[in-house]
């Protein structure tokens, strides 16, 4: 049996916050999730706290009750690029939905973010609601579409990333040959959503392709990423929910010829973290009395910072989670959880000290995708 990884930790900036109340906040500014500043002061932050990633939610269809940051945001890839010419280390992955984007402009998109980036995007694929799907001329589709429809989105974006093998670029001035056309691949796809002929226009990053994530908890969402995905985005409340919940995951993923250890659970969580549980319960109340007619629940992780501490331990030790994702409530929250349990953690052994890497994948403890190309060469000279 491998020796379990460490604990990795990426960080959801959602602007003014996941909350109707957050906007109000003396410390907030009101623009916060369209206000570039802001989440570059965040992205430094995550990074000084050593966390291993920016994770970007997402959606397509709004209207006037959803919360304050949903109503005015950034488009992810855009800001994530705008974000790693000020980062060196943090992942950045943002969420794109299968049930309204084009498989080849995905593939390009995420492509480019990663080699600006230096190999450190990942991709958050989900599907839709109907609100969305209409916003983007998919009416047609109906539910029983997404999760086929999905599949085979991801089937051609991974085809996309591997149109070119590692070494198909040799940009050799002396000799004129830029590269070798042999190593170049068309793919040729045809499915019943998606006919798509490649090859893409970009060479492999440093790590190989973008991280791919996805975010749910469906029987069919759990075959497709047992298949597809590095990792899995959930938000169970109790404990025992998501230790069966990744439990059933990873056996899915063995099922596949592929190993457990190789993909990542990831609980999204809000802390709420002081220096004694009477500074915690401040911090709560006082987000409460920002805007009375909207109450939020006492966040699972909330009281000291010991206590947050363990049981953030408990939580990973358990094997509920391999990836803690937290948000903030409190606009303080991220500073909170980085001064305050983010030590603790480093002291137990959970958390590490330093990057390993400059890649997503390297710092996520995941392997280098081959490209299926080389493989296929490799075998034909054996």
């Amino acid at each position: 049996m491998t020796e379990k990884k460490q604990l990795k930790i990426g960080g959801i900036i959602d602007g003014v916050g996941f909350n109707y109340m957050g906007w109000r906040h003396p410390d907030m500014p009101a623009n916060a999730s369209e206000n570039i500043d802001y989440y570059v002061q965040k992205a430094k932050r995550l990074e000084e706290g050593k966390f291993e990633m920016i994770f970007l939610a997402d959606v397509s269809h709004i209207g006037p009750r959803m919360i304050p940051h949903y109503l005015s945001m950034f488009e992810g890839v855009s800001i994530l690029s705008a974000l790693s010419m000020v980062t060196h280390s943090i992942g950045l992955t943002a969420t794109i939905a299968t049930s309204y984007a084009d498989p080849f402009t995905v593939a390009r998109q995420m492509a480019s973010l990663d080699k600006i980036s230096n190999g450190r995007a990942g991709w958050n694929a989900v599907t839709s609601n109907p609100g969305g799907l209409a916003n983007y001329s998919r009416t047609h589709l109906s539910k029983a579409d997404l999760y086929p429809m999905q599949n085979e989105f991801l089937e051609v974006v991974k085809g996309l990333w591997d149109s070119y093998e590692e070494d198909a670029f040799i940009r050799d001035k002396k000799s004129g040959v830029f590269h070798d056309p042999q190593k170049m691949h068309a793919l040729n796809y045809r499915g019943n959503y998606f006919s798509v002929d490649g090859p893409l226009n970009i060479s492999p990053s440093r790590q190989g392709r973008p991280v791919i994530f996805q975010a749910g908890t469906s029987s069919d969402l759990m075959n497709i990423a047992s298949k597809h995905a590095d990792g899995i985005f959930t938000g169970f409340e109790e404990l025992e929910d998501a230790k069966a919940f990744s439990k059933e995951l990873k056996r899915r993923v063995r099922l596949e010829g592929r190993s457990p250890d190789d993909f990542l659970i990831m609980p999204g969580h809000n802390p709420i973290v002081g220096r004694t549980e009477k500074e915690a319960e401040e911090k709560f109340q006082e987000l409460q009395s920002l805007m009375p007619i909207y109450q939020i629940p006492k966040p699972n992780f909330f009281g000291s910072a010991e206590k947050v501490a363990d049981q953030v331990q408990c939580w990973y030790e358990a094997g509920a989670m391999d990836v803690l994702l937290i948000r903030q409530e409190h606009p303080s929250g991220f500073d909170d959880f980085i001064e305050l349990v983010v030590p603790i953690l480093q002291d137990k052994g959970i958390f590490h000290k330093e990057y390993e890497s400059n890649t997503l994948r390297d710092n996520l403890g995941l392997p280098y995708p081959t490209n299926r190309y080389s493989i296929r060469n490799h075998d034909d000279l054996n």
